[in-house]
């Protein structure tokens, strides 16, 4: 224990209370992506250092491997996989004036300063780092404000920069300004475009002593004496004349909404110059946070984790309301409303699955509050939010996952809320047009080859929608019951029972090849062993589907023991691997609690101290992966207490086994349900009998009710596994949809979309009793036996069982020219592979959407084809399809070659095409390079595309391969 042991050494553990066990820098390192200031919880201000940018795992603006601080901004984001934030950048500078931020391998040439680990310390609500410069830095901060103590050299040459240019990522700044408006006082504002597209930050500085000088740096120009400037490049620069040791002491509030708001903020929250009492009071404020939960335990190293992670839940979402209750809303207008508090940062894809089902248990007052923003966002963007940030919708990740987190507080009766403005919001959001929907409503699931992440959305979509249909059926909608209970089994659209997997269906067949490891773009930051037991709402159709209780444990235990190779893309998310599941990314996260709904709790119980002894620790590598606005460890705070929320809208919580001695839940109704493992130690992981309050308890669940009455849970714990616990039907949890049961679609198996001169194409189900009726040309037939075809064919078919028809899937098959081949000479990758060789020459054309799977992707090298076309052709115009999506590093080829032969050995130059878009140009954009007026006999056409190579010096990927697309070739 390294990082601990700096801030609890030398404390008697009996005297300590839970905010002394938080350490702030757990989480800073590896991919965890912390920050480690100071903050209170959920507060609007995140007074932070800034030790690099545009870095994936500098997303909070600090990583634990640096030695060189920037500055110290005062917003930060916890754990997300995308940067932004690191506004209002304070720096205390000595020496002489500079004005960009500098590096670690030139600390020289900027304002920024080197710093050791060694002289840092972070606890709950506060910070502190001496520089190397010789400048000593304490932050705290409180709900609104943040509070910073710095502590000069004695020099005539001490400044402090407030720079509104620089922030955690590369922003475009629309506007800023500063207003130097007293010797002690500076306001400024700054709007910038980045992750989210329209952020306003206003702020309010105070300072404990006169300016001996000031200014305002402008376009990178010093302009002395300046009190007021607006534009895109600005820095506030205020200088001190300081002794040994002198205190400087600045107050900074912050809002979105105005300066008044800022100042307000600023002078409400921090009336005075003490800064111990406010270090104190925002140590005071921790300590009643994570109180919540009382810890008994000897183990110092857990306890911290523990507390840790508890600390981390409370770091977001984030309130937006100003002390007056304004705050600015989503249709960027200013709202006072003093009924709830408006918060912000909500990342939904995430935290429905673990922190908000947490809240409902020791946050149910805030849960009202973050519901009740929900709304308001719905009421300013006619949609609820997906990933929203500062009053904007940023509609990163999938689903609409603000949906279960409304229906899981509403059916634990958190409700003051209007439920029924809350229907009509997931109504809208659920029938809108967008986000690939019209798909789902339409055939029942989403096509690879219409829409990226299809599998990943349509499981996702599922779920969502069985949320709506609890909400429905509780407020008496019993027609929207109906349509979202069958919505919420879309799921078995997708479901192959060949291979017992979730996959993607293009052209009505499964793709191909399959590969269960292989990450690809059908699916979100995974592949299709870490979403393939994502049915939570419906957990024993899937065990069913899957041949029953003894094939699902096989399909578990495959997962958790095969080996951790992926294959496909590379994707950073991916961490934390036992088996195929991986800790580090959320989908996994339910899964080792599947065990309980097969009876064989104590394979869970094993897996939960595997994955909390050897995922997480006390260093600043501790977490497997993303904390991810605290789900991350979230999950380890609920996994500790013995429970876990396997299917958030429900009042079911799957028992596990608790990882401490006691722990005590103090509830927001003054009852307290206390949770003991008696017996407990590293060897004795299993639970070997239950009771709850003082009876004997056989279920491997409990009920949200059991623990709002309080009460007493106690487990007995052993060295081996108890094979009868949980064992029995009636004790195992049931999730289970049990009306309007639907008929899933049918699935045509084909070699391919494309022929030469015949094919065979068979029809299937996943429920071996369907009827299946196809169609083609229009005549509907029963169908009883493969069909072949020798015409390019179109085709439908349905499923009927117990009178229910599933929807229509239909299909095309073309028939190509014979005789016609085609040489691919550079490989193209496995994961873009758009149908294999012939793709290019199938008259398909893909997209604007790589994801879709139409295009042919070749991972740093050239592209080269040979198509014969089996005989000498005349042609007088030749052309080949490229795309372009420099976001995802996917660039035209610098120039394309078009060669003939009519005997495949001997070429000669048609002509040379250069490529004429710019690889700045963003969007998706394609382009066929054509060669014309050809007019010659060949019977081989050659065509290269020249690579780039390297993503470009500017571009985010700079320096490693680029990727080029192709389509179709095609002659006249």
């Amino acid at each position: 224990m390294l990082v601990a042991s700096t801030i609890l050494a030398g404390c008697d553990s009996t005297t300590k209370e839970p905010a002394d066990y938080v350490v702030p820098f757990i989480g800073t390192g590896g991919h965890g992506h912390t920050y480690p200031g100071a903050t209170l919880p959920f507060g609007m201000v995140q007074l932070s250092p800034d030790t690099r940018k545009d870095s994936w795992d500098g997303c909070s603006g600090y990583h634990y491997s640096d030695d060189y601080i920037l500055g110290f901004s005062h917003t930060h984001l916890s754990g997300t996989g995308v940067g932004d934030y690191g506004d209002i950048r304070f720096i205390p500078t000595v020496g002489e004036l500079q004005f960009t931020p500098g590096t670690s391998e030139n600390p020289n040439s900027g304002y920024g300063s080197k710093f050791s680990h060694d002289n840092e310390n972070a606890t709950a609500g506060y910070y502190s780092v001496k520089l190397d410069n010789g400048i000593d830095v304490e932050l705290t901060a409180t709900k609104r404000a943040g509070f910073h103590n710095y502590r000069f050299p004695r020099s005539k040459k001490s400044h402090v920069l407030i720079d509104l240019i620089e922030s955690v990522v590369s922003e475009k700044i629309i506007e800023a300004e500063i207003k130097i408006i007293s010797d002690h006082e500076v306001l400024g504002y700054r709007r910038t475009k980045a992750w989210s597209a329209n952020q306003r930050v206003y702020f309010y500085a105070s300072f404990s002593e006169p300016f001996a000088s000031h200014g305002i740096v402008v376009q990178g120009e010093y302009w002395q004496n300046k009190t007021s400037a607006t534009g895109d490049s600005l820095i506030a620069v205020l200088n001190f004349d300081t002794s040994e040791s002198e205190p400087i002491l600045i107050k900074v509030g912050i809002s979105a909404v105005d300066y008044n708001g800022a100042m307000e903020n600023c002078k409400t929250e921090i009336p005075d110059w003490d800064f111990s009492k406010t270090k104190n009071n925002a140590k005071a404020i921790w300590n009643e946070k994570l109180s919540k939960v009382n810890v008994t335990d000897d183990n110092i190293d857990k306890k911290t984790i523990f507390y840790t992670s508890l600390y981390h839940t409370m770091l977001a979402p984030n309130l937006y309301s100003d002390i007056d209750f304004r705050y600015r809303a989503h249709n960027d207008k200013i709202v006072r409303d003093n009924s709830f508090e408006m918060h912000t940062v909500f990342s939904l894809w995430d935290t429905f699955r673990t922190l908000h089902p947490l809240f409902t248990i020791i946050e149910q007052k805030r849960t009202n509050h973050l519901i009740n923003s929900m709304l308001d966002m719905y009421k300013y963007d006619s949609l609820l939010p997906v990933w929203e940030l500062a009053a904007n919708e940023t509609n990163c990740m999938i689903g609409y996952h603000s949906i279960p987190v409304i229906v899981d507080a509403w059916v634990k009766g958190i409700r003051d809320f209007d439920a029924e403005l809350a229907l009509k919001a997931m109504l809208q959001t659920a029938n809108a047009d967008q986000f690939d929907l019209e798909y789902f409503k339409s055939k029942g699931y989403i096509p690879s080859d219409k829409e990226g992440e299809s599998v990943s959305k349509t499981l996702e979509y599922a779920y969502d929608d069985w949320c709506i249909a609890r909400l429905a059926k509780g407020l008496g909608d019993s027609a929207m019951f109906k349509l979202f209970t069958e919505r919420a089994q879309y799921y078995k659209n997708i479901f192959d029972k060949q291979t017992g997997f979730f996959r993607g269906k293009s052209n009505g067949c499964f793709v191909k090849p399959f590969d269960a490891t292989q990450v690809n773009f059908m699916l979100t930051e995974a592949n299709t062993w870490q979403y393939n037991f994502f049915v939570p709402q419906d957990i024993n159709t899937h065990i069913e589907l899957l041949g029953g209780d003894d094939s699902y444990e096989a399909k578990l235990d495959t997962l958790f023991n095969t080996t951790t190779d992926v294959s496909g893309r590379h994707q950073s998310d991916i961490t934390g691997l036992i088996g195929q599941y991986a800790h580090g990314n959320e989908p996994s996260h339910n899964m080792a609690y599947l065990y309980n709904y097969i009876g064989k709790p104590w394979k869970t119980q094993k897996l939960i101290h595997q994955i909390s002894s050897e995922l997480y620790s006390d260093q600043p590598d501790g977490l497997s992966g993303n904390e991810d606005c605290g789900q991350m460890s979230a999950w380890y705070v609920m996994s500790s207490l013995g429970f876990y929320p396997v299917t958030p809208g429900s009042e079911i919580y799957v028992l596990g086994a608790p990882l401490f001695d006691e722990l005590a839940i103090n509830l927001e109704n003054n009852n307290v349900f206390t949770v003991k493992a008696l017996h407990r130690s590293d060897n004795n992981i299993y639970v070997q009998k239950v009771m709850y309050n003082g009876m004997d308890y056989t279920r491997s669940y409990i009920t949200h009710n059991m623990i709002m009455d309080g009460g007493e849970l106690v487990f007995e714990m052993g060295k081996n596994p108890n094979y009868d616990y949980g064992f029995k039907i009636s004790d195992r949890p049931k999730q289970e949809i049990t009306d309007f049961i639907i008929t899933p679609v049918p699935y045509f198996e084909a070699t391919s979309k494309t022929f030469i001169d015949e094919m065979e194409i068979s029809i299937g189900d996943i429920q071996n009793d369907s009827k299946i009726i196809f169609s083609v040309d229009k005549s509907n037939e029963d169908y009883t036996q493969p069909l072949n075809i020798s015409n390019t064919t179109k085709l439908t078919a349905i499923a009927r069982s117990n009178g229910i028809n599933s929807f229509q899937e239909n299909a095309e098959f073309i028939k190509i020219p014979s005789g016609q081949k085609i040489a691919i000479k550079t490989p193209y990758s496995n994961q873009y592979i758009a149908g294999g060789d012939k793709a290019l020459i199938n008259t398909i054309r893909g997209g604007h959407d790589f994801k879709t799977g139409n295009w042919q992707g070749y991972y740093g090298t050239d592209f080269s084809a040979v198509v014969d076309y089996g005989k000498i052709v005349n042609i007088s115009k030749a052309g080949i399809g490229f795309l372009q999506d420099e976001n995802s590093w996917i660039f035209m080829p610098l120039s394309v070659t078009f060669e003939g032969s009519v005997d495949g050995e001997n070429f000669i130059m048609i002509g040379v095409v250069d490529n004429n878009i710019s690889q700045k140009k963003s969007g998706a954009i394609i382009k066929d390079f054509v060669v014309e007026n050809i007019d010659m006999h060949l019977r081989y056409l050659k065509i290269t595309g020249k690579a780039t190579g390297n993503c470009p010096d500017w571009h985010k990927g700079a320096g490693n391969p680029a990727w080029i697309f192709a389509d179709e070739i095609w002659v006249e």
